[in-house]
Formats: structure tokens, C-alpha cells, sequence
């Protein structure tokens, strides 16, 4: 079957693409990649609870729980120097661990959760899944863990549901808690299993742990596949793969050529509405971009300046347009994938593209030699939204948003097309010089 050569550099980004989320199987873990990375290539990590040492040309990453600002600041940067922000989100939709998690029956020992955001219920059936997250001691100190394989939300039988065929329903508290092992539930635990993974290699005392914040996470590894392997399945695309596509274009930026200063803001809990400390919602960014400003010689003025002349490319994938359900799309646009970045519309600011917008972005995809395409819902269908709104109404920053097209959005692993997370990153590149 013919089809067209994949350039070996989208697939090489797509293999690190794979190698981020494997290593960010929580929004926490991503945080963490994302320093890690930043780390790695020369930022300065800053403490939010010290004094900042900010200066022209320098290079620096902050995380707050499971979010991170990554910023590149051009030796010309002054008070008035506006940003360009690659705004993203480091959560996905799944499974939470409750309290008092190991439950079980029938000898079959399980974890008790509930649902985080919106998924696709039964794409997380039969699949071999890991807890991830973080766990935080009685004195303080916060460890990362994860299990690796270890739980599974098995699907009742045909046998058992002669009608399962003609439409599954699935009950978000009977049907949706993963079996971890066999044996007699009062025997078990599942935070001692958790507590052994901690990050520091030696595991912590169960006994100690005061808190935790853990997700459920596919575990099977990112791959492509298909004709001419031009596909790319993986758990975590929504939001991974903007948030990595951000960081890589980031890190291959020269300072010297930033038209302004460089920023990805990678947040947590947009998937459930961005509501937190942590979230595009909160304070984090209006916080981290006026220490910038500040310790630049920025007066409220200045800074006011700044932002006028500021943008915020917000990514988020969306939806390319399934080939078994075109009428749900609208008949116009039909963004599909491997056709480049989608720039995202709606009438009523779902997301927040306007002109000025769409025309910075159409330039940055030109600049990059990179393919691009609209998507807009279908009138009847209403489309979900971003944290390019709540940025915009926040900080009074233009937004415009974008994306990679992908199917399966929301289901434990997704799909998009091998050269499309390539060119998102390329023209987010595009855009920080342009």
C-alpha cells in the first residue's frame, strides 16, 4: 500500500514524543520531565518560595505541582519585552485513586477510584494499567511513584451480557474499579505497594504517608504502526503531545532570535476545568510573568505594555475528522490527520482565535514550510474548550488556539498521524521568532 514517506525527523520527534510520556504517567511526572529537560539543556531551576535571580539571556524552569513554566529570556529583554507563551496542559482524563483505596470481592483484590475528567469509559477496559503520582509524607517531603502494570478494569463477559453488543453502559462506581491482585482484601494494601515505588530508590514507611494524588495511567508503550507506519497511537496524547511539542520548540530556540520572551505553560487539571493552584485559572502564570517583568525593572505600566503586545499560542489537540462518523463534522472544514497543525474557531469563544490571531499563526506555519487547516465544530455538535479563554480573560493576553488533529480523543490511547506532532512543534518554533 503506497503512501507517503514520513521525513526521519517527525519520526524521530515522535519517538521522543513516546519516550515523554512514558516518563510522565501523571501530570506530576510531567512536571517533573519537563525540569528535567529544561534542566538538561541549561535552565536554572527557580524556587517560588526564594528570591529570584532573573537577568537578560538567561534561561529558567518553576514547577508547581503538576505544572511547569519553562522561559527563555533574550539578552535584549527589557521591562517592556512581551512574552510569547506556548500554553498547554500536563493532565488526562482517567481514573483517581479514592481514599481508603484497597477494596475488593469475591477474592479479587481491587483499587477504588473515580473518575477524572471526561474519558471514554470503555477504551479503559481490558488494558494493562499503572497508578502514578505522588505521595507526600507527614514531614512534608513529596515522592513520585509508580507501579509499573499492575491493575485492570476487566469487561464482563458476552456470555454473561448477551446484549453488551447493542450498547454497552457502563456505571462509573460498580463497573469501572480495576482488580490488582487475588487473595483475601484484608490482607493487602495499596498504598504499601505504592509507598515501595517512591522516586529516591529506598520507598517510604506506608505508616508515613499523609497524602497522596495518584491517577490511573495506561501502561502500554507509544508506537507507530499502519501503512508506511504513519500512525501514532499512544495514552496521554491530549495533552502530552502539545506540551511536548512546546518544550521541544523551546528548547531548540536561539535567545538571540526570540522576537520576545520565550514561555511554555504547561498546566494541570484542564480537564476538569483548570480551577486550582496549579491550573490555567489560578495564579500561576500571572505570578511567574510579573517576577519576570519585575526583576527586569517592569513598573505595572511596563508590564501592562508588555502584555498588550504579547501572545499566547494555546495547543490542545482536536479533532481530525473520523472517517466512520463524517457527518459528525462540520461539511466545510475537515481538518484530517497529517495535514498539518489545526487552528482552532468558535463563534462563541470556546476558544479564543480571532483575526489578529489566526493571522499570527497563519504566518508562523508559512515560515515554518509547514502544512495548516481550521477546525470548527459542527453547528449541532458543541465543541469543548481550552485554556486558551481563560488565559486571554485572566491576563488580557491575545490567544490564539491551535492544535494537533487526532481520533479516539479522550480514550485511554490515542491516535494521531506520525509527521503531525513535527510540524505543531515547527511552527510553535516559527512562532517564537516571528
Amino acid at each position: 500500500m503506497p503512501s507517503t514517506p514520513i521525513p526521519e525527523a517527525a519520526r524521530a520527534h515522535a519517538e521522543d514524543l513516546g519516550a515523554f510520556v512514558t516518563a510522565s504517567p501523571s501530570s506530576y511526572h510531567a512536571a517533573a520531565e519537563i525540569s528535567r529537560r529544561a534542566q538538561a539543556a541549561g535552565f536554572v531551576p527557580l524556587d517560588e518560595a526564594a528570591a529570584w535571580d532573573v537577568a537578560p539571556g538567561g534561561r529558567y524552569v518553576v514547577v508547581r505541582d503538576g505544572a511547569a513554566i519553562a522561559v527563555v529570556v533574550p539578552p535584549s529583554a527589557g521591562a517592556t519585552t512581551p512574552f510569547t507563551i506556548l500554553g498547554t496542559h500536563t493532565d488526562s482524563p482517567g481514573f483517581k485513586l479514592k481514599p481508603r483505596p484497597t477494596t475488593g470481592r469475591a477474592s479479587w483484590v481491587q483499587a477504588g477510584v473515580e473518575v477524572y475528567g471526561g474519558p471514554l469509559l470503555n477504551s479503559w477496559l481490558d488494558r494493562e494499567l499503572e497508578l502514578a503520582g505522588r505521595v507526600v509524607t507527614t514531614d512534608g517531603t513529596e515522592h513520585l511513584v509508580r507501579t509499573g502494570p499492575f491493575a485492570r478494569i476487566p469487561q464482563l463477559a458476552v456470555h454473561l451480557d448477551r446484549s453488551v453488543n447493542d450498547g454497552l453502559t457502563l456505571d462509573k462506581q460498580r463497573h469501572t474499579q480495576p482488580v490488582l491482585g487475588l487473595g483475601d482484601v484484608a490482607d493487602a494494601d495499596v498504598l504499601a505497594a505504592l509507598a515501595a515505588t517512591a522516586d529516591d530508590g529506598a520507598g517510604v514507611d506506608p505508616a508515613d504517608i499523609g497524602g497522596y494524588d495518584v491517577v490511573v495511567a495506561d501502561s502500554q508503550a507509544p508506537r507507530a504502526f499502519g501503512a508506511g507506519e504513519a500512525l501514532w497511537a499512544s495514552g496521554r496524547l491530549d495533552n502530552l503531545l502539545s506540551t511536548h511539542a512546546a518544550l521541544t520548540a523551546l528548547l531548540g530556540a536561539d535567545p538571540a532570535a526570540l522576537t520576545g520572551i520565550g514561555v511554555v505553560a504547561a498546566f494541570d487539571h484542564e480537564e476538569i476545568g483548570s480551577g486550582s493552584r496549579s491550573g490555567a485559572a489560578g495564579p500561576f502564570l500571572a505570578d511567574v510573568l510579573e517576577r519576570l517583568s519585575g526583576a527586569l525593572g517592569a513598573t505595572a505600566e511596563d508590564r501592562h505594555r508588555a502584555y498588550a503586545a504579547s501572545l499566547c499560542v494555546s495547543s490542545d489537540v482536536g479533532h481530525a475528522v473520523h472517517p466512520n462518523y463524517p457527518e459528525r463534522h462540520d461539511p466545510a472544514n475537515h481538518p484530517v490527520a497529517g495535514g498539518g497543525p489545526i487552528l482552532k474557531i468558535n463563534a462563541n469563544q470556546r476558544y479564543a482565535t480571532d483575526a489578529h490571531g489566526a493571522a499570527r499563526w497563519q504566518a508562523a506555519c508559512a515560515a515554518a514550510g509547514v502544512p495548516s487547516q481550521e477546525f470548527v465544530s459542527n453547528n449541532t455538535i458543541p465543541c469543548g474548550s481550552t485554556i486558551g479563554p481563560i488565559t486571554a480573560t485572566r491576563l488580557g493576553i491575545r490567544v490564539v488556539d491551535v492544535g494537533a488533529a487526532i481520533l479516539s480523543m479522550h480514550s485511554a490511547r490515542e491516535l494521531t498521524a506520525v509527521v503531525d506532532p513535527w510540524y505543531l512543534s515547527r511552527a510553535m518554533g516559527a512562532a517564537l521568532v516571528g
